[in-house]
C-alpha cells in the first residue's frame, strides 16, 4: 500500500498528467540561418513569417486541440477531419513547414529527370508551368497559397486555394507551394506580389520538390 503521505505528493503529478494533452505539436526550426536567403527574401521577413505567424498558428493550434476529439491525431488527420477554425490554423501549421522545407540557400536549379517528364507532359516546358505558377500566384484574389500537385497516377495540377486551402483535401500529395498570404512578402516588396513570386524562384529546391514527388500517395 502506498503511504498516505506519498500519496498525497503524488496525486498533483497525477492530476496534471491526466489532463495534459495527447499531444502538442512542435514550432520546427528553418533548416537554414534566416539572413540565408537574402536578397530573394530578407532576414526580417523570415523572422515574422517563421517566429511570429507559423509559430502563432502551432500555438493556437495546440489551445484548439485541447477540448478537441482530434487530440493526438497526426497533423494530416486533424486537417482531413476538422473545419472552422481548427482546420484553419491545422492546415497553416501543414503549409508552412511545407513551404520552408522547400527553401535552400543554394538550391538545386532543375527538377529530377522524372519529375521534369511530368512537368513536360502536363505543362510542355518548365518555363511554361513556371509562367502558369506565377500567373495563378499574381492573380489569386485576396490571401491564400498557389500549389504544384500530384495525383496517385503522377499527373501534376495548379491549384489556387484561398486562404489556408491544401490539396491534401482533394486527395492530392502538395509538392510545391506559393504562399501568397501578404506577411510572407509584404516588408520586401510591398504589394508587388508578382516580383515576390518571380524571386522565390530562385530559392525554391527542386531537390526537395522531386523528392516530394518520388514519395507521392
Amino acid at each position: 500500500m502506498i503511504p498516505f503521505t506519498l500519496l498525497f505528493l503524488l496525486f498533483p503529478m497525477m492530476t496534471m498528467n491526466a489532463a495534459a494533452p495527447q499531444t502538442a505539436f512542435a514550432v520546427k526550426e528553418l533548416p537554414y540561418d534566416y539572413g540565408s536567403l537574402a536578397p530573394n527574401l530578407s532576414e526580417e521577413t523570415m523572422r515574422y513569417h517563421h517566429d511570429k505567424h507559423y509559430a502563432g498558428y502551432v500555438a493556437r493550434l495546440n489551445e484548439l486541440l485541447l477540448d478537441s476529439p482530434l487530440s493526438g491525431l497526426p497533423l494530416e488527420d486533424v486537417i482531413l477531419s476538422a473545419d472552422g477554425a481548427l482546420y484553419n490554423n491545422a492546415a497553416q501549421v501543414w503549409n508552412h513547414e511545407l513551404f520552408f522545407e522547400q527553401l535552400a540557400p543554394h538550391p538545386r536549379r532543375d527538377p529530377s529527370a522524372e519529375l521534369l517528364e511530368a512537368i513536360d507532359r502536363d505543362f510542355g516546358s518548365l518555363e511554361a508551368f513556371q509562367t502558369q505558377m506565377n500567373r495563378a500566384a499574381a492573380g489569386l484574389f485576396g490571401s491564400g497559397w498557389v500549389w504544384l500537385a500530384a495525383d496517385r497516377d503522377g499527373h501534376l495540377s495548379i491549384l489556387s486555394e484561398p486562404n489556408a486551402g491544401n490539396p491534401i483535401q482533394r486527395g492530392l500529395t502538395p509538392l510545391l507551394g506559393i504562399d501568397v498570404w501578404e506577411h510572407a512578402y509584404y516588408i520586401d516588396y510591398r504589394n508587388r506580389r508578382a516580383d515576390a513570386v518571380a524571386a522565390l524562384w530562385n530559392v525554391i529546391d527542386w531537390g526537395e520538390v522531386s523528392r516530394r514527388y518520388a514519395l507521392r500517395r
